[in-house]
């Protein structure tokens, strides 16, 4: 029932899903570009059309009053970025613990201008061994495009620069070019 509320809501606003999931249990996705607020609501309704237990951190400001019950039942996880808190081998954790863990999110260098993409997402698959699911918000044609799905590999530099050409080809909200990985 609330799958097709969903998928009326992004029909009535426009937006369409194409592509597919992997056909595996356990996976990260990655979203980009992301650059509005918008995103999140347009990634809540995809999530529910395409039926995903998809969890999800956001900065720790976002799970203060009066919303932050509202994130945490949507499955975010507040995370504090100015410490080091060992993050990547905690969400690892949670993929060896739970069978059907998703984690979805934005990478910082997708949201606003930095010097270089961070890749906390790669380390997770890599060491989780499961795949990163690129999604594309492309406001221009109003599609959610979910890519191919990515095993890291040998070389971090190779795999990198698959995902970001497949983001290249989409625009945010508001332009912002994607920054280039750099070792």
């Amino acid at each position: 029932m609330l799958a097709r509320i969903a998928a009326g809501m992004l029909s009535l606003a426009g937006w369409r899903i194409e592509g597919q999931l992997p056909q595996v249990r356990q996976f990260v996705i990655i979203v980009a570009p992301h650059t509005s607020n918008w995103d999140f609501v347009i990634g809540v309704l995809a999530r529910t059309v395409l039926q995903i237990p998809a969890r999800f951190i956001g900065k720790h400001q976002l799970f203060r009053p009066p919303l932050g019950w509202l994130m945490r039942a949507l499955g975010g996880r507040p995370v504090v970025r100015t410490r080091s808190n060992n993050l990547v081998d905690g969400v690892i954790q949670l993929f060896q613990q739970e069978p059907d863990f998703v984690l979805a999110l934005a990478p910082e260098g997708t949201r606003s201008p930095v010097p270089r993409l961070k890749t906390g997402f790669y380390h997770i698959a890599q060491g989780a061994d499961v795949p990163i699911v690129p999604v594309a918000f492309d406001f221009r044609h109003r599609r959610i495009v979910l890519g191919p799905p990515l095993i890291p590999g040998e070389s971090k530099a190779a795999d990198m620069a698959q995902l970001l050409g497949f983001f290249r080809c989409y625009r945010g909200r508001f332009a912002q070019p994607l920054p280039h990985y750099r070792p």
